[in-house]
């Protein structure tokens, strides 16, 4: 008997120490989960903004630019391959159908080849070796001189490339080039305000007759001009102007959709386009073949109402 109600008493004495102490063992577990927790949702934090991360990185690597002309920087990794210094730096980065070419005029006629890889896959059958122009560069002194430039695909901004180089001793060279800082053409050069008003034949007033006026041209590279006074005929209150470009390689001009020939065969392109106004940065393409690939150049003619004369018959 004495033996039972000793055992008895130590189940009691048991279950009471548990319930004393079991609400401590509850907050040890509720704050053990709670610091899971708090770990779990640290973590799953770092992974999402890991993702963001590597997501806008995506989205810039993926950014293109919109069609265009621009400028922009020409970097290599070598003193005897760069830009001419006439050009500071520089060369035409031109854009169509999100494919990048960038045209540069180097320093002389010593590199006679370029290709858009290494120097072992530039000896591979098939590969596509460049092939240099003729540019005319014009230092600050006035002096000219004539060097190869060459259009070169550019496969991203800020992205070092591969390019290599042959020479006059016939031998390929690795190097390392990157284009950066594009700044488009069109968007520096042409400045439309609102006092800038169109102004017409019939505003104008103009008779029937043939006329001269200044021409103001911008875009391009600067290189290119067009002779000013421009002559240009009204009839009908339609208005057709002579253009005469600095070079015989621009092989046709498009007004919108319309697309025109050149009128002479000898000299510099002349062409025939319509003038819908006057006083105002009317929009032009021109395409020129000066370059190893045909290249569609953006450009605006602006005709000055105020210095309009009627031509010598």
């Amino acid at each position: 008997m004495k033996r039972s109600v000793a055992m008895m008493a130590c189940v009691l004495s048991g279950a009471l120490m548990i319930g004393s102490y079991s609400p401590v063992l509850a907050e040890g577990a509720k704050a053990v989960s709670a610091k899971s927790a708090e770990q779990e949702t640290t973590e799953d934090a770092k992974t999402d903004k890991a993702s963001e991360d590597a997501k806008a990185d995506d989205t810039t690597k993926g950014d293109v630019l919109e069609d265009g002309v621009y400028t922009a920087e020409f970097e290599t990794d070598s003193s005897m391959f760069h830009v001419n210094e006439a050009n500071d730096g520089k060369g035409e980065l031109t854009v169509k159908d999100g494919k990048m070419t960038i045209h540069v005029s180097l320093n002389s006629k010593k590199i006679v080849n370029l290709f858009v890889g290494t120097a072992e896959d530039a000896q591979k059958d098939g590969a596509e070796i460049l092939e240099p122009t003729t540019d005319t560069v014009t230092y600050s002194d006035g002096m000219t001189d004539e060097v190869y430039g060459f259009d070169i695909p550019v496969p991203a901004i800020d992205e070092e490339f591969d390019v290599a180089l042959i020479g006059t001793k016939d031998k390929w060279y690795d190097h390392k080039v990157k284009v950066t800082n594009p700044e488009k053409k069109s968007d520096a050069s042409v400045e439309t305000t609102e006092d800038t008003k169109k102004v017409t034949a019939e505003d104008l007033k103009l008779k029937d007759g043939d006329y001269t006026a200044e021409v103001k041209m911008e875009g391009g590279s600067g290189k290119a001009s067009v002779t000013s006074p421009a002559k240009f005929t009204v009839k009908d209150g339609e208005v057709t102007a002579s253009v005469e470009w600095s070079s015989p390689y621009y092989d046709y001009m498009l007004i919108g959709d319309e697309k025109y020939e050149p009128v002479n065969e000898d000299g510099n392109s002349v062409f025939e386009i319509p003038v819908d106004g006057f006083d105002y940065p009317m929009e032009v393409v021109a395409d020129t073949v000066a370059m190893s690939t045909p290249h569609e150049i953006e450009y605006t003619l602006q005709f000055d109402s105020a210095s309009i004369k009627e031509a010598d018959k």
